[in-house]
């Protein structure tokens, strides 16, 4: 498998990937492992007395569905990706409103940009989160490096 990315994958969009309903319980475990103490994050009744349907994720919350949706890209062979050879660079998160437990969130897959620099490949990917009637809930852009060899 080669260790640089086919940059003729830049603007690809991958088929969304299954349905995912976000848990009380998955927010509450990425909330003790992310140190987010807020009460909104594992009490249901703190969090309908602030305003939301249940418990709130934390914003970063869709970090581990966006890199479960990422794998589409870096698992397909034609897209020349090494994994071993793969390091996180940057993550940004939009959201539209507030990721509570309940949601449905169907995930689709873009890959941006696929550069060489230094002798690494810059891969920007951005996974769009939207409901089952297709509005977007959240976008989550990731920059990744694919070092050389």
């Amino acid at each position: 498998m080669s260790t640089s990315p086919d940059p003729a994958f830049a603007g690809r969009t991958y088929p969304a990937s299954p349905a995912h309903t976000v848990s009380v319980a998955k927010i509450a475990e990425f909330a003790a492992a992310t140190g987010a103490t807020s009460p909104l994050h594992t009490d249901p009744g703190a969090a309908r007395a602030a305003g939301y349907e249940d418990v709130l994720a934390p914003p970063t919350f869709l970090v581990s569905l966006a890199q479960a949706t990422e794998a589409q890209y870096i698992e397909d062979p034609a897209a020349g990706i090494d994994f071993s050879r793969v390091v996180h660079g940057e993550e940004a998160f939009t959201l539209h409103r507030p990721i509570v437990a309940g949601d449905v969130l169907v995930p689709t897959l873009t890959v941006e940009k696929v550069r060489a620099a230094g002798g690494h490949a810059m891969v920007t990917t951005r996974v769009d989160l939207a409901d089952p009637e297709g509005i977007e809930v959240a976008s989550v852009r990731s920059m990744l490096v694919v070092r050389g060899d």
